[in-house]
């Protein structure tokens, strides 16, 4: 327990520093941050034809109102916490690329409905706008992490004994 906690801690600390790096920031997280505002333009335009994406903006170009996507709310802060976890977790290495890629799209699946549903409540109310943003969405994201993790975790140490259990390891009973 004490080295999960330990390198979770590490590696957390040291993602989060490499993100703060400048070229980080040019070349990743700004690039990912205007790929989820047009993704996000993308969903929303196939019901609604008054949305746009613009950099990490997704605006309403009839009414001018719209969402800037800043960093901690594009998703990388939340999957640098789900990245340490599954680092620090003792599994195979085919398991947490398995964990890491589908957690990526779990995080970021709940970030787009996250993006849209802020981009209409701040077009109807900025008091529900800020509710939602400061509070709940925060709180869901951290969630899907966490529920996401426990779940991995869990299927995760299940192939590890079952594999150990036919003493080949890698390999399940069957």
């Amino acid at each position: 327990m004490r080295r999960f906690f330990f390198l979770f801690i590490g590696v957390q600390l040291g993602l989060f520093a490499l993100a703060q790096v400048a070229l980080v920031k040019q070349y990743l997280v700004l690039p990912w941050t205007g790929l989820l505002t047009r993704a996000c333009a993308s969903i929303v335009t196939q019901f609604d034809a008054n949305a746009a994406a613009m950099g990490k903006v997704l605006w309403n170009p009839a009414t001018g109102q719209g969402v800037s996507i800043e960093p901690g709310c594009n998703g990388v802060e939340a999957y640098i916490i789900l990245v340490a976890a599954i680092a620090a977790f003792p599994a195979t290495w085919r398991d947490r690329l398995w964990g890491l890629v589908l957690g990526f799209a779990a995080i970021q699946g709940i970030n787009v409905l996250r993006v849209i549903s802020l981009f209409y409540l701040g077009q109807w109310s900025e008091a529900a706008f800020h509710l939602f943003h400061t509070y709940l969405w925060q709180g869901l994201i951290m969630l899907d992490v966490l529920v996401f993790w426990l779940v991995w975790a869990r299927s995760s140490t299940r192939r590890g004994a079952q594999s150990v259990a036919c003493g080949i390891p890698g390999t399940v009973c069957t």
